[in-house]
């Protein structure tokens, strides 16, 4: 039993080692299988233990741990832990360009909800003008001074700007619950939700607005995560052509084994006693006549008596202990072109890589083009905007004037009106698409997001 005892705890001792060796090894570079089977053999079969053809009932017992440890593949392991390496860094990334498009998102969805508020406030201005002049249309109606077609006509531009109030509001609505649910913002829970507007100048207040195109690629393709993300996965690409060609060298491996086994079908002979009788053995004399018997006799002693009984599972398990270790060179001689294939294929894929790269690149130039031209364009239209609109302002003044007068129908003065309101609005929509498309500018040149 103590035999036995130490046996076991060194066999335990030595799968510790084994363990310890391949934690610390790199990884994908080892393999570590543990086997167990038990089975029952009927009829004639090879015994496991003794390797000797028996014909028995038995039963079976086959304990086994292998253990593998690449040494050397042609350096696939490393880059292969590089190229995941460059891939997480790729997906993080990702991630942060994620962010950055969130952030542009909630930035403009926050301008369309002022200028929706902008654009309800503007529409209540004239309803509250339309109200007044009805007012004043009611008074000239009953001094006679006026049709009761021109008051007919003061109700309906009533109607129509009440109306744009209301298209207005929900504009405003569907805006602020898209900001809500950009933000992740339960709106049923943001009841009392509302935006600070800080003060924003006009864009006639500023001098023209001037970018260096390229200075502003240069700055977004060093500092973007998208442009990051593409080369890095352009180096993941390269690394895995690497691995490809990695299968054009030997593979040298490191090896390890143990096993035992038990076989019900095992014996041992264990000592039970000395015999309880002595046996006589006659004498013989050698005569030219042969063997004779003689008067003497041998009284042979006590002999040991023993007992052949099955070997217990455990005493099995140590003394049938067996380990092995080797070590495999494989050197690739012919595979059907796979490797060659691989290595191709691999080389597209870095191609592909380094194309989508470019993409990345003209996609960011084309996008600050894009953001450029469209804050020009936007502070240009403000201006022309602005000056329709003070135009537009005198001649519904003086249309009002005229209407109240007599000298002018009620048609002509809300067409009037309606081509102030069509300006102011023009005029709205210039002011924070320029607003937006600078931010967009400020944002690739490396600047936080900020009114």
């Amino acid at each position: 039993v103590a035999e036995l005892d130490k046996d076991m705890q060194d066999m335990v001792g030595k799968w510790e080692q084994l363990y310890t060796t391949l934690r610390t090894a790199k990884p994908n570079d080892k393999v570590l299988d543990l086997n167990a089977t038990q089975g029952w053999n009927y009829g004639t079969y090879v015994n496991p233990v003794t390797s000797q053809f028996q014909n028995a009932t038995t039963r079976s017992n086959n304990l086994a741990g292998q253990a593998q440890l690449v040494l050397f593949q042609g350096f696939q392991l490393r880059n292969t832990i590089k190229r995941n390496v460059l891939d997480y860094e790729a997906s993080l990334e990702d991630t942060e360009k994620s962010r950055n498009d969130l952030s542009l998102n909630v930035a403009s969805q926050f301008l369309q909800l002022v200028l929706a508020q902008e654009l309800v406030r503007a529409n209540q201005t004239r309803v509250a003008s339309d109200q007044a002049q009805i007012d004043r249309a009611n008074i000239l109606l009953k001094a006679g001074s006026i049709p009761e077609s021109t008051l007919l006509d003061s109700q309906s531009q009533l109607a129509t700007d009440e109306l744009n109030v209301i298209t207005a509001q929900n504009q405003a609505d569907l805006a602020r619950l898209a900001l809500l649910q950009l933000m992740n913002i339960d709106p049923a829970g943001a009841q009392g939700f509302a935006i600070e507007v800080p003060p924003l100048p006009d864009p006639d207040q500023e001098a023209p607005y001037v970018v260096d195109l390229n200075q502003t690629f240069q700055i977004a393709a060093s500092t973007k995560p998208e442009i990051r993300a593409a080369d890095l996965r352009v180096q993941s690409a390269r690394r895995g052509t690497d691995i490809a060609r990695a299968g054009y060298y030997p593979r040298f491996v490191l090896g390890g084994s143990l096993s035992t086994l038990y076989s019900s079908s095992q014996s041992t002979r264990i000592f039970t006693g000395d015999s309880t009788s002595t046996q006589s053995i006659p004498v013989f004399q050698n005569t030219p006549n042969g063997l004779l018997p003689t008067s003497f006799q041998v009284l042979t002693g006590k002999q040991p008596n023993f007992e052949t009984l099955p070997t217990n599972f455990f005493d099995q398990l140590g003394n049938n202990y067996g380990k092995a270790v080797q070590f495999a060179l494989q050197i690739p001689v012919l595979n059907g072109l796979q490797v060659r294939t691989g290595v191709q294929r691999a080389l597209i894929n870095e191609q592909s890589a380094s194309v989508r790269a470019e993409q990345a690149r003209l996609t960011l130039r084309q996008g600050i083009e894009q953001a450029y031209a469209d804050a020009r364009a936007a502070q240009l239209q403000y201006a022309a905007a602005t000056r329709q609109v003070a135009a537009l302002t005198l001649t519904q003044r003086n249309s009002e004037i005229r209407f109240n007068n007599g000298l002018l129908n009620g048609t002509e003065f809300n067409i009037a009106k309606n081509n102030l309101t069509f300006a102011v609005s023009n005029q709205l929509q210039a002011k924070y698409t320029f607003i937006f498309r600078r931010k967009v500018l400020d944002f690739y040149q490396g600047k936080p997001l900020a009114l």
